[in-house]
């Protein structure tokens, strides 16, 4: 039986790669900075909190990530954590580094320090390309980064990468396109969106304000993604792929998607803030998952609107629920 260690246990990959692991048998352990505090509501959700084992663990603190991997000796290690927001990357900076390059540099370091033949994997970013104009982002797409939240995931692919080649550790990069599912948190966009539509066909009166909704991204369905993370660790050998749909929309699309789903016009009831716009943002963001395909298999079955309306679906459940428990 495999151990699997995953750091970031309590997101929304984190979560959905639990219940991947379990359902092919792994022991799997996640981390978080605390957790005896940590509620763990999306492995709740999941219906697994009680399968995976909890640990506390400071991905800054060297000394922290050497016990953690000597208590488990995980066969593989799934670096998941760290800040993951863009937006609030501009105002938390230096945690938005530390928490992502260093947490990153520590693993490495720990399994290098260890020697254990330990499988790595390191949660890339799409947002490490920058804007990239009308063509599709692959692997070998030079990196230009945008906000600090992009500058500390380029700098954990490089380490990633020194140590695959200087060190030969089985260390690689998932480079993943927005992807999307119920577990994601409010501050999230697409969750904005999601929750605030079934809110108003509930019959709220609220107005849903946004930023730039010309961007374009490539959205896909998040536990179609941890499947990709875990396939990277069955190879032979270690290497990068970006994970994608290959399909970039614009948010004013997903926007009129998620409205049109329960009847309703978007425009009546969204507003544009120029308060919420980002000091840089990127206009079109989409990802050549060739790679993937041809070397893994994997291949989004999931796009933009298939993203949207599974979301609005588990969404207006929860909606239904909350206003059943309210009216009695």
């Amino acid at each position: 039986m495999k151990k699997a260690l995953i750091c970031g246990v309590s997101g929304q990959d984190g979560a959905y790669l639990s219940q991947l692991l379990l359902n092919r048998g792994y022991t799997v352990c996640g981390t978080s900075r605390d957790a005896q505090m940590s509620s763990f509501q999306n492995l709740i959700r999941l219906g697994i909190r009680e399968q995976v084992k909890l640990e506390s663990v400071s991905l800054t603190d060297f000394r922290s990530v050497l016990q953690i991997l000597n208590k488990t000796e995980p066969d593989e290690v799934y670096n998941l954590a760290g800040q993951s927001s863009v937006s609030l990357s501009f105002e938390q900076p230096v945690e938005t580094l530390e928490s992502i390059s260093i947490g990153t540099l520590n693993l490495l370091e720990a399994i290098r320090f260890t020697g254990a033949k330990i499988k790595f994997y390191n949660a890339g970013s799409s947002e490490c390309f920058g804007d990239i104009g009308e063509a599709a982002a692959e692997e070998t797409t030079p990196f230009r980064p945008r906000s600090p939240y992009a500058v500390a995931k380029s700098a954990a692919f490089w380490q990633v990468a020194n140590y695959r080649e200087a060190y030969g550790l089985f260390a690689c990069s998932g480079i993943l396109f927005n992807h999307e599912s119920p577990l994601r948190p409010q501050r999230f966009v697409t969750q904005k969106i999601i929750a605030a539509a079934c809110r108003i066909a509930q019959g709220s009166k609220e107005k849903l304000y946004l930023g730039n909704i010309d961007i374009k991204r490539d959205w896909g369905w998040a536990p179609e993604y941890v499947e990709a993370m875990y396939l990277m660790l069955q190879q032979e050998e270690a290497d990068d792929f970006a994970i994608a749909t290959g399909e970039t929309n614009k948010l004013e699309d997903f926007v009129a998607e998620a409205f049109a789903s329960i009847g309703l016009d978007w425009h009546d009831h969204v507003v544009t803030d120029a308060s919420l716009l980002r000091p840089t943002d990127l206009t079109v963001s989409w990802g050549n998952p060739a790679k993937a395909k041809e070397k893994l298999g994997w291949q989004a079955e999931y796009k933009m609107q298939d993203v949207v309306h599974m979301m609005m679906a588990s969404r207006m459940k929860v909606e239904s629920r909350m206003m059943a428990d309210t009216d009695w």
